[in-house]
């Protein structure tokens, strides 16, 4: 049986810090990201791609605000829908382009895919998911103003984003048809933007008012498909101690009991790499072989052993 691999794509794969990231933008960058993956496009593994949100969801919202005069509000699951169609067409039309190029048979397809969640779930009144740009703390001072029912955090000193709930995936709905056609060799492009959050009342399916975290929602894909190895890719080629200070300390390899101790030590904060490390130790956890974390000039070579921090058992 061929490989399977889980590529959960972070925001920079898609759009870049201090760029207003104008639709040809997005597609130069995911166009980038693209060939970075072209090793694994050629090989024979069984691929999934995910991808975040972040800030595609928060110009959603502002544009769905500033409609409200003109045309019906849209809820926040129908918001995520909206992006995964829109993302998941970026995706797939660029890499049917590079196999063509690449003389790689192989299709893509994005999957619609609805994750969920508990309606109960205390997350929902406790938003802690960063989404849309960074504000300056004088933008932050004017937002307080101008839109004083938006919760906002400060990620960085003097660097503030709005944040919206975030319920916990308990089950991907789309599993089986996402397995079917990665048995028929196909890339799958599913649960962007973390999935679209919904959950049973009675016989009905219904949207819930959140964000899902893509890397939690990602690690639930990995173990559903039993899949050997999820790959997190963001930002920086790997995860550190004392991100940030003098006596930085890059992380090569760690095993999941050191992972969860780094984490309960403050090493990973919530708002950047904490949610990677905790999806890392979920997936090694049920049985994935790594959890690789690097950014998208790595992976290939990450996958290889030869790059990135890798999450193992022991």
């Amino acid at each position: 049986m061929p490989e399977t691999l889980v590529v959960a794509l972070g925001g920079n794969a898609i759009t870049r810090p201090g760029e207003p990231g104008t639709i040809p933008q997005q597609f130069e960058h995911t166009a980038e990201t693209l060939e970075h993956l072209r090793p694994l496009f050629h090989s024979d593994c069984r691929l999934a791609i995910t991808h975040g949100n972040g800030p595609q969801i928060g110009n959603i919202l502002i544009r769905v605000e500033e409609g409200e005069r003109r045309v019906p509000r849209l809820p926040l699951d129908t918001c995520v829908s909206d992006s995964q169609g829109g993302m998941g067409y970026m995706i797939q039309r660029l890499a049917c382009e590079l196999f063509r190029r690449e003389g790689i048979r192989r299709s893509a397809a994005t999957i619609i895919t609805q994750v969920l969640v508990n309606e109960n779930d205390p997350n929902l009144t406790h938003p802690t998911k960063p989404i849309g740009p960074f504000y300056s703390a004088q933008e932050y001072c004017q937002i307080v103003r101008e839109r004083p029912h938006w919760m906002m955090c400060e990620i960085e000193p003097g660097r503030w984003r709005r944040v919206v709930a975030s319920p916990r995936p308990l089950r991907i709905l789309e599993h089986d048809a996402i397995a079917a056609l990665l048995d028929a060799g196909v890339v799958v492009i599913a649960c962007g933007g973390g999935g679209i959050p919904v959950a049973w009342e009675g016989d009905r399916l219904v949207g819930v008012e959140g964000v899902i975290d893509k890397d939690h929602a990602s690690s639930l894909l990995a173990r559903d498909l039993r899949a050997e190895r999820l790959i997190i890719v963001t930002s920086v080629s790997q995860a550190a101690r004392r991100f940030g200070r003098p006596d930085q300390q890059w992380i090569d390899t760690i095993t999941v009991r050191q992972a969860r101790a780094y984490l309960e030590a403050g090493e990973f904060p919530s708002g950047s790499m904490g949610p990677k490390i905790e999806a890392a130790i979920d997936f090694v956890e049920s049985g994935g072989v790594e959890c690789i974390i690097t950014d998208t000039e790595h992976v290939a070579c990450a996958v290889k052993g030869e790059a990135g921090t890798h999450i193992v058992a022991s």
